[in-house]
C-alpha cells in the first residue's frame, strides 16, 4: 500500500487515479457532444441542397445557409468560453446541448429560407461553445499521459459522425412521401425528417452531462478543493473499485482567477488575459493556426456532398482524362442553369454519399492511429507533416487527368482536418485553467469566423474559377505548415514521469 500523501499538485493527484473505466465513460460523454455538434455544424451540406426545391433558394442564398451555422458559433463563442470558465464546464454544457436540440428541431418547421436561417443561428449559437468545452472538460479528467490521445479520438468521433450523417441521408432523402401542413405553410417531407434525425444527438449529450461529473481541475481553480477531491476519489473509485485514494489535499501549479464582481467587467477579466503577455504570443498563433485550418479544410467539409456529386455525375456520363475542374464544368454542361434552383434537381448521388461514408471511415481510422501514436511521436511533427503533405497534394490537384489519382490526391488534401484535433490538444495544453476554456473557445471563433468567409468564397470559385480554389486553399494550407514551426515542442519527459508515477 501506498504511503499516506498529504498534499500533491493537481496533475500527480489527476494521475493518481488511474486510468480506466470512468475515463472511458468520459470519452462516451464528450464523444455524444463532439457528435451534436458535428451534426448541427455540418447539416447544412445535405439540407441546404435537399430543401432548394421546396424553399426555392438561388446558388447565393444557398452559400448564404451554409454559412449561417459558423456565423452563430463565431458571434456567441466568448460568451460560452466565458460561462465556461466561471459557472462550470458541465453546467453549461447541460444548458447548452438542450437549447441546441429545442433550436434545431424547430427548423424542421421553417416556412421558408429566412427562418430556416434564424432557428439555424440560434441553434448554432446555443452548440458554440461545446466543442471547446468538451475538450477543456476532457482534458481536466484525463491523466496528461493520455490526454492528447483522448482528445484526438475525438476527431475520430467527429468523423465518423460526419460520415454517418452521409449514411442517414441515402436512405432518408429519396423518401417521396409529401404532407401538407396547411396552418404552417409547409410540406412535410423527406429533408424536414432528416433534420429531426440529425437534431437527436444533441437530447443523447445533454442526459450524457446530467449524468457526468464537473471538471475537478475546474472547481480546484475557483477556491472548492473539498469539492475537487470528492471527485477524484470518485474517479478513483470508478477506475479501482477498491483501495483508498491517498491524497488528501491538492493545489493547481498555476494562476487563479483574478477576484472582480459584476458581469462585464468579469467577461474582460476572463478575455484581457489572452491578449496580454505572455499569453499574447500563444493566443495569436493559435489563432492564426486555427484559422488556416479551418478556411482551408471547413468549405470544402461543408461543400463535399456537392462536389463528390459532381465528381460521380461527370464518371457516370463517361468523362476521361480530365483534371476534378472539368469534371465539374462537364457534370454541370448539361444543363445552362442553376445547379440547385433552375433545374429542380435537388437529388444527391447515393454513389457520391457512399464514397463520403468510405472517406470519413478511412480518415477516422488514420486519426486513431495518430492518436495511438500520439504516446511516442511529437504532436508538433505531426501537425507540420500533415498540413505541408495536404497543401502540396492541393496545389498539385489541377495536374491529375486521371480519376483515381484525383480521389487520391483529394483525400490527401482532405486530411489536413485532422489538425482540428492536433491544435485544440495544444490550446488545452497552452491555457491555463482560468482561462483555458475562454481560450480554447476563442481561438476556434477564430478559426469558424475564417470559415464562414471560406465557405461563400469556396463555392463562388468552384463555379467561377474551379483551378484558382485549389491554388489558394493548397497554398494557404501549405504556408500553415510552415507557420507551425514556432509551435513549442512537446514535454516529453513530464509525459513519461507522469506515465511512470500511473504504472507504479
Amino acid at each position: 500500500m501506498a504511503a499516506k500523501t498529504t498534499k500533491v499538485s493537481f496533475e500527480d493527484a489527476l494521475t493518481m487515479t488511474g486510468f480506466g473505466r470512468f475515463n472511458l465513460a468520459m470519452l462516451v460523454v464528450c464523444a455524444s457532444t463532439i457528435c451534436a455538434v458535428a451534426y448541427e455544424t455540418a447539416s447544412v451540406a445535405y439540407l441546404v441542397p435537399a430543401n432548394a426545391c421546396e424553399l426555392n433558394t438561388t446558388s447565393a442564398q444557398q452559400g448564404f445557409m451554409a454559412g449561417i451555422p459558423l456565423i452563430g458559433i463565431l458571434l456567441s463563442s466568448n460568451i460560452w468560453g466565458y460561462l465556461g470558465d466561471t459557472r462550470g464546464r458541465r453546467k453549461i454544457l447541460l444548458v447548452a446541448t438542450c437549447l441546441t436540440f429545442f433550436t434545431a428541431a424547430s427548423a424542421t418547421l421553417a416556412p421558408n429560407w429566412i427562418v430556416f436561417c434564424v432557428l439555424k443561428f440560434l441553434s448554432s449559437s446555443s452548440m458554440a461553445g461545446s466543442f471547446g468545452l468538451s475538450y477543456t472538460m476532457m482534458s481536466e479528467c484525463t491523466p496528461v499521459h493520455r490526454r492528447f490521445t483522448m482528445i484526438q479520438l475525438l476527431v475520430s468521433v467527429f468523423l465518423l459522425s460526419a460520415g454517418s450523417m452521409a449514411a442517414l441521408a441515402i436512405p432518408i432523402l429519396p423518401l417521396k412521401f409529401s404532407y401538407d401542413v396547411q396552418f404552417l405553410g409547409i410540406q412535410f417531407n423527406s429533408w424536414r425528417v432528416l433534420n429531426i434525425v440529425y437534431s437527436l444527438p444533441c437530447a443523447v449529450a445533454a442526459f450524457c452531462f446530467y449524468l457526468s461529473v464537473e471538471s475537478p481541475k475546474f472547481l480546484l481553480s475557483i477556491g472548492r478543493e473539498e469539492e475537487a477531491l470528492k471527485v477524484l476519489k470518485k474517479i478513483y473509485m470508478i477506475n479501482h473499485y477498491d483501495g483508498d485514494y491517498e491524497v488528501t489535499s491538492v493545489y493547481l501549479e498555476e494562476d487563479s482567477s483574478p477576484a472582480v464582481t459584476g458581469f462585464w467587467s468579469s467577461v474582460v477579466s476572463q478575455t484581457t488575459p489572452l491578449f496580454k503577455p505572455p499569453l499574447l504570443k500563444t493566443t495569436l498563433l493559435l489563432g492564426t493556426l486555427f484559422i488556416i485550418v479551418y478556411i482551408c479544410s471547413n468549405p470544402y467539409t461543408v461543400w463535399l456532398p456537392y462536389m463528390f456529386d459532381r465528381f460521380m455525375k461527370s464518371l457516370e456520363k463517361g468523362d476521361s482524362g480530365l483534371n476534378y475542374c472539368d469534371m465539374f464544368r462537364s457534370s454541370k454542361s448539361v444543363n445552362t442553369t442553376d445547379y440547385f434552383h433552375e433545374v429542380k434537381d435537388c437529388s444527391l448521388n447515393n454513389i457520391a454519399m457512399m464514397m463520403l461514408i468510405g472517406m470519413n471511415i478511412f480518415l477516422a481510422i488514420v486519426n486513431g492511429l495518430l492518436a495511438v501514436l500520439l504516446r511516442w511521436l511529437s504532436r508538433k511533427g505531426m501537425l507540420i507533416t500533415l498540413q505541408l503533405s495536404a497543401g502540396l497534394a492541393g496545389l498539385m490537384l489541377n495536374f491529375s487527368t486521371n480519376w483515381v489519382l484525383t480521389a487520391v490526391l483529394f483525400t490527401i488534401f482532405y486530411n489536413a482536418v485532422l489538425n482540428f484535433g492536433l491544435l485544440s490538444t495544444f490550446s488545452v495544453d497552452l491555457f491555463p485553467t482560468y482561462v483555458k476554456a475562454m481560450g480554447v473557445c476563442l481561438t476556434l471563433m477564430m478559426g469558424r469566423g475564417s470559415a464562414v468567409v471560406g465557405i461563400n468564397v469556396l463555392k463562388d470559385m468552384l463555379e467561377r474559377n474551379c483551378e484558382l480554389s485549389f491554388y489558394v486553399f493548397g497554398g494557404l494550407t501549405f504556408v500553415g505548415g510552415l507557420i507551425a514551426f514556432l509551435l513549442p515542442m512537446d514535454k516529453k519527459k513530464d509525459s513519461v514521469e507522469s506515465k511512470n508515477v500511473a504504472e507504479t
